[in-house]
């Protein structure tokens, strides 16, 4: 085993032990911090909000990109180990699989109490990881909201890093760097792309325009690992002897049945294996959205789904991971 792949099962023990680092700022909430910062700058500097919206996301991505780059730089003066160390954390904290399992469980883990306590909490629970209104949710509303933020988030949180981690390491050796450097830099560049989506790419009247480029730029940077990931849920639900015959056939029936061009691969795929539907009306900020459903419901949505989709989750990344190592082996040899 070589030592990047070595390095990438410690940052994946790191996350599945501990999660985020709490006690550290986060890089997220530091490129959150500068999302707002250009925000307000190239607001008031341009009329055009769609300009604003596109200089916004270029100066997110050049700093954040660059002041990472700065930091291995400094440590690669002191000692190549501190740089390693460093790169190692950088993509610790690019990986989310510990924390959204941990939060969808208490989900599940709340809806346990008996009567009216359990749904409540339950709305409070999943209202920490949905954007949706959860105060009007029925128990078998918040059991779907969860279930179709661990499809969606296996993406955001776990995959897509892999992916551009993996894909940093396979171009490393052709441009002359480390091969877990370069997977840092790319990993904490997708993070700041997410991050400007879930900030500005709303379609609303502030954001309709100003969060053009973002949103656009974070479906393309989705595309392959959205795709990937929905196929390999489709794997992992023959691997849980689940139905993954009907995981198949909705992947390829509803897998664009979303607003998102990305999110409904990995629903489609879940909703199939456990033979749900989701999807339909949902409420955001007081207003019913109508969505398009996702599934067949074969039976209705039951709390332990939210611990099958997250087994899904973890079978399909790991799949993930194994498939970009295989071809980074092919590529570089």
């Amino acid at each position: 085993m070589e030592i990047f792949e070595l390095q990438l099962l410690c940052i994946l023990a790191l996350d599945l032990l501990f999660g985020d680092p709490r006690w550290f700022p986060h890089p997220v909430r530091i490129i959150g911090w500068f999302c707002l910062k250009f925000e307000l700058f190239f607001r008031r500097l341009f009329l055009n909000q769609k300009l604003a919206g596109a200089l916004t996301v270029l100066a997110v991505l050049a700093v954040t990109i660059g002041l990472v780059w700065q930091l291995l730089q400094i440590a690669a003066l002191l000692s190549p180990m501190l740089t390693a160390v460093l790169a190692i954390f950088l993509l610790y904290t690019s990986i989310a699989a510990r924390d959204l399992m941990r939060h969808s469980q208490e989900v599940f883990t709340v809806l346990q109490q008996l009567g009216e306590a359990g749904l409540l909490a339950g709305r409070q629970a999943v209202g920490m990881i949905v954007g949706r209104d959860t105060a009007a949710l029925d128990r078998v509303g918040v059991i779907r909201a969860t279930v179709e933020t661990v499809a969606e988030n296996m993406v955001d949180g776990v995959t897509a890093p892999l992916f551009y981690a993996v894909l940093g390491a396979i171009i490393a050796p052709f441009v002359g760097m480390s091969p877990v450097v370069l997977a840092a830099l790319l990993a904490i560049g997708y993070k700041a792309v997410n991050t400007m989506d879930s900030m500005f790419g709303y379609k609303n009247e502030q954001y309709l325009a100003f969060g053009f480029c973002a949103a656009k730029l974070d479906d393309i940077v989705n595309f392959i690992p959205a795709r990937l990931s929905g196929l390999l849920l489709v794997a992992a639900s023959f691997l849980h002897r689940l139905d993954g015959n009907n995981a198949w056939r909705i992947f390829r029936r509803d897998r664009l049945c979303h607003a998102s061009p990305n999110s409904g691969h990995t629903e489609a795929a879940v909703a199939g294996a456990l033979g749900v539907q989701l999807g339909g009306e949902t409420v955001y900020f007081g207003q019913t959205v109508s969505k398009p459903t996702i599934g067949a419901a074969r039976r209705e949505l039951k709390d332990t789904d939210i611990l099958v989709a997250n087994k899904l989750m973890l079978t399909g990344s790991a799949l993930f991971l194994i498939i970009l190592l295989l071809l980074r082996r092919l590529l570089i040899g």
